[in-house]
């Protein structure tokens, strides 16, 4: 593996960006950083509640300075939030300081991994702009506004849907190798 500098992942809520990350981190031989613990950790409230008292705006300047401050480690996996992308600063700083790797799933996978989960967290502690009566609704309208600002952002496309389980790990590894190595991975990797 010849990957030298950060790899930031980016994706839409529920594609799996902080279990591939500390996977990825333990291949690496990396630090795994996840923006939205982070943001938990340095502020001691939950992201729901950030939003309840600075509204998404309030919370993306929070992101926003959080993504800033975490680029400049080296070297990290960071697994960013989900509309970490929607600031073009944060984008340019994502695409400058690092490989930026967007991990795609489709809509009735991401359906799927967003349902609420019973017992340590919920979807509207972790995923406060999922809550709501039709959370594919909602899901399809981020992939709609997002995916072109993840792909632009984007050095590699991995699909999370193509590769089985069991071989995505490698599926990621052979797709950032090649883009660090001069010979990128097709977008439809």
């Amino acid at each position: 593996m010849t990957v030298s500098g950060n790899v930031f992942l980016v994706g839409m809520p529920g594609v799996g960006k902080s279990t591939v990350g500390r996977l990825l981190a333990g291949a690496l031989g990396r630090e795994f950083v996840d923006s939205d613990e982070e943001i938990v950790r340095r502020n001691g409230v939950e992201i729901a509640t950030i939003f309840e008292i600075e509204g998404e705006a309030g919370f993306r300047e929070r992101e926003a300075a959080v993504i800033n401050l975490l680029t400049l480690r080296r070297p990290i996996v960071l697994a960013t939030g989900g509309g970490a992308i929607l600031r073009e600063d944060s984008r340019r700083i994502l695409r400058e300081r690092g490989l930026v790797v967007y991990l795609r799933a489709s809509l009735d996978m991401l359906e799927a991994r967003t349902q609420k989960k019973r017992g340590n967290q919920t979807t509207s502690r972790t995923r406060p702009l999922l809550e709501g009566p039709n959370r594919r609704l909602t899901l399809e309208t981020f992939l709609t506004v997002r995916g072109p600002l993840y792909e632009e952002t984007a050095h590699v496309i991995v699909d999370v849907n193509a590769a089985p389980r069991g071989k995505f790990l490698q599926t990621l590894l052979d797709a950032i190798d090649g883009a660090t190595s001069g010979h990128a991975t097709p977008p439809s990797a």
